[in-house]
């Protein structure tokens, strides 16, 4: 086996928009060749059901039917969902879904409903990982106020509660301190915003959420990046950083979305309670954008 077989979550695995009707019903029909289509542009898989996905305002019904769309499209091995859940009898619950569907890895956050201490957080992500499937934690605690250390991070691996994290703290200065403490766990580009940052750091992959609208120049860029051609990966990242900071945004699925639509694919519209953009926002992803189809990168 490869190591990408191995190990499903290296290479760039994108964090899927969902694509919704007018409404605001889930376009599953769109959502398949969404995942086929970035698939045949380069990506080498999807993250259905993260915050991109919008999961915290679908049913149980549409978050599981999402998984096992993007598994029919693409095939299980292919496809990361994110299990996130107040409590772990839930997120175990979506990890057992997940591993039914045919995927073979699955992405988790920690406790979000409360600022959860270091015991509760190693006793969520031991619940998910007794299901049996790979789990990729993520650190997101700008959003979850917990925050995943290099040093917790390593407990979680030493346990063989995680094999990965997706980094999304924006502190490029951890990559090099979880390598010390735990070689072996797998760090993903968790932010758009700090690719060429991570990726020279070590980084073993990327959940991406950008490529969702340009993929093969994301790809260009990622690969240009973790091999070190840091020629094409500077001038490709400075090209694409006025959107791709987007990530890192409040607005970031707004902002994703509306650049698919301007590049010909569905974005569309969000769920409550988010809102459209403001026009002032509107008006500069859909300048950067354009200014990235007019220099070839779509």
């Amino acid at each position: 086996m490869t190591t990408t077989e191995n190990r499903p979550w290296r290479g760039v695995l994108v964090a899927t928009a969902l694509p919704l009707n007018d409404d605001l019903s889930v376009d599953y029909d769109r959502y398949a060749r969404h995942c086929a289509w970035l698939v045949e542009n380069g990506c080498d898989g999807v993250v259905p059901n993260g915050s991109l996905g919008e999961y915290q305002v679908l049913t149980p019904e549409e978050r599981a039917k999402v998984v096992e769309t993007a598994v029919s499209a693409i095939g299980g091995s292919r496809v990361m969902p994110g299990v996130a859940a107040y409590g772990s009898a839930e997120a175990r619950r979506w990890a057992e879904q997940a591993r039914d569907a045919g995927c073979r890895s699955v992405m988790l956050l920690p406790p979000n409903a409360y600022r959860a201490d270091e015991r509760s957080v190693l006793a969520h992500y031991e619940a998910v990982a007794e299901v049996g499937v790979p789990v990729v934690a993520y650190n997101n605690p700008i959003d979850t106020k917990v925050d995943l250390v290099p040093e917790l991070l390593a407990k979680l691996h030493a346990e063989g509660y995680i094999h990965g994290v997706k980094e999304f703290s924006g502190d490029v200065r951890r990559a090099y301190r979880i390598a010390e403490l735990a070689p072996e766990l797998d760090l993903l580009i968790g932010a758009d915003d700090v690719l060429l940052e991570l990726a020279v750091a070590g980084a073993k992959g990327w959940v991406a959420g950008y490529p969702n609208a340009l993929p093969a120049a994301s790809v260009e860029l990622y690969h240009a990046a973790v091999e070190g051609d840091l020629d094409t990966a500077r001038l490709l990242y400075r090209r694409l950083h006025p959107l791709l900071r987007w990530d890192s945004r409040v607005e970031f699925v707004q902002a994703i979305k509306l650049s698919m639509d301007i590049v010909g694919r569905h974005g569309g519209r969000v769920r409550p309670p988010r809102v459209p953009l403001l026009p002032e926002q509107e008006a500069t992803v859909r300048a950067a954008t354009e200014k990235a189809l007019a220099a070839g990168l779509a």
